[in-house]
């Protein structure tokens, strides 16, 4: 059995492990940093990413920790000459409301003093909303415009539901390569003498110096000696914290997407990331939907849906693929190498989309054969915050429960990671989103009575 002695293991390959040993290695270049995990880096959740960022939250903790990550997005995208390939059209949240005055008070409270960021357009002609023309994220506006005039949205929105009465355009938002990302930061990691361990974490023993590390990959079993471990394994941290005798407060739910050609035009590249944010009954044809009915297993399909579709152009103006996806599993599950995948998922998500972007009609029953269904794990606790911090046992530190948003805050989950670690000074919100909040029973339970976690 091989050995070898490291200053810190982060045990996960994902883009959260890599961003916390990227800021690791930053903080601390002289360290020495292994990055453990069986599967390639970038591989499980992190190859499933819809790869978009947005700052907008229904609390004022999470905008501020996704303005951070952004602000350091905008840094890595200056200083690598846009490597990780970041614009900014924003996200369109559309509704067929009126006045959705629960979702604009949300809007206002995840805003905070910045609510007069709120830009509201009553009326086409006195109207001064930009569109979203130029996806330079240098060139983007701030804030939200809210376009509540249904000529005005027909207007820059043609090929949306004639029924949408409001839009919620966030601006700060938009899309990177999250490959590009962790590549990147891979590359920076190795030169500052950090290494990768192809294997599968089994146990690890604490020590009053640190921690044994007993991990097992293609040529046998390890020990990785380590002062200091950090708990980043996406979908399997509560596995990682069992083996330190603690107990996270996590559930993971299996999500899906689409990508394929829209060889037929049907989505607008200059299209925002969309996302309908109204229930539907699924638009089935009335033979489909008593079929669909009749079958216990299916019967669900033929009720009504949660809102929540995602649509989006990949690869740029003059790309040609576009992305679908739909959060509607709501059932925790353990997570498995082998993805459970429905097949029936495409045309799913298809006729959900197809109600907001009606032009998707084109595609029933005749999906391309160039599509890619992929799946992965929405890592969560309950109030959807994730857990960036200490953990009880000393030395040891978790980076996880990024839900659907670990691309977009990776770099301020690495980041502050970093700073628990090295005993730098942190941000003011940093200590809500540890493990040290659930000894704090007013933000908990203004948490659990809040209408919206911020799932999108």
């Amino acid at each position: 059995m091989s050995e070898r002695n490291v200053e810190i293991a982060v045990i996960g390959a994902g883009i959260v492990g890599i961003a916390c040993a990227y800021y690791l290695a930053k903080g601390r270049p002289s360290s020495r940093i292994v990055v453990i995990d069986p599967r390639a880096p970038m591989s499980l959740t992190s190859a499933a990413s819809g790869e978009n960022y947005r700052n907008w939250w229904p609390h004022p903790v999470m905008m501020a920790f996704t303005d951070y990550s952004i602000d350091l997005l905008e840094e890595i995208s200056r200083e690598y000459d846009d490597r990780i390939h970041m614009s900014r059209r924003g996200y369109a949240l559309a509704t067929r409301e009126a006045k959705p005055d629960q979702l604009l008070k949300e809007l206002q409270t995840g805003y905070g003093e910045g609510a007069r960021r709120i830009r509201v357009h009553g009326a086409a002609s006195s109207s001064t909303y930009i569109p979203p023309v130029s996806a330079n994220w240098r060139d983007a506006p701030e804030g939200v415009d809210v376009l509540q005039s249904r000529a005005l949205i027909r207007h820059h929105f043609p090929t949306f539901d004639q029924e949408v009465s409001t839009i919620l355009h966030i601006r700060r938002a938009g899309d990177i390569s999250g490959q590009q990302l962790g590549s990147l930061m891979l590359e920076q990691i190795r030169a500052a003498g950090g290494s990768l361990a192809s294997a599968r974490v089994k146990e690890i023993v604490k020590q009053h110096d640190g921690f044994v590390v007993t991990a097992r990959g293609p040529d046998g079993e390890e020990k990785i000696r380590a002062g200091i471990v950090v708990n980043a394994a996406g979908p399997y941290i509560a596995d990682i914290a069992r083996m330190l005798g603690e107990t996270l407060p996590v559930e993971n739910i299996f999500h899906q997407k689409i990508a394929f050609i829209d060889n037929l035009g049907a989505v607008d590249r200059r299209m925002p990331f969309s996302i309908d944010l109204d229930g539907q009954a699924i638009d089935w044809t009335d033979p489909e939907r008593q079929l669909i009915a009749e079958d216990p297993a299916t019967a669900w399909l033929a009720r009504q849906m949660p809102g929540g579709i995602h649509c989006r152009p990949e690869g740029g103006d003059l790309g040609k693929w576009i992305k679908l996806g739909w959060a509607y599993n709501r059932t925790p599950s353990e997570p498995r190498d082998d993805l459970p995948t429905d097949p029936n998922f495409p045309d799913i998500v298809l006729r959900g989309a197809s109600r907001l972007n009606p032009r998707l009609k084109q595609y029933y029953g005749r999906l391309p054969r160039q599509i890619t269904h992929y799946g992965g794990y929405y890592t969560m606790t309950k109030e959807n915050w994730p857990l960036i911090g200490p953990m009880k046992t000393k030395h040891a530190y978790v980076a996880g429960a990024m839900s659907g948003f670990g691309t977009m805050a990776a770099c301020a989950t690495g980041a502050l990671c970093a700073g628990w670690v090295l005993g730098k000074r942190l941000p003011e919100f940093a200590e809500s989103l540890s493990l040290w909040r659930y000894d704090d029973e007013i933000l908990l339970r203004r948490l659990r009575e809040s209408a919206s976690t911020g799932v999108l």
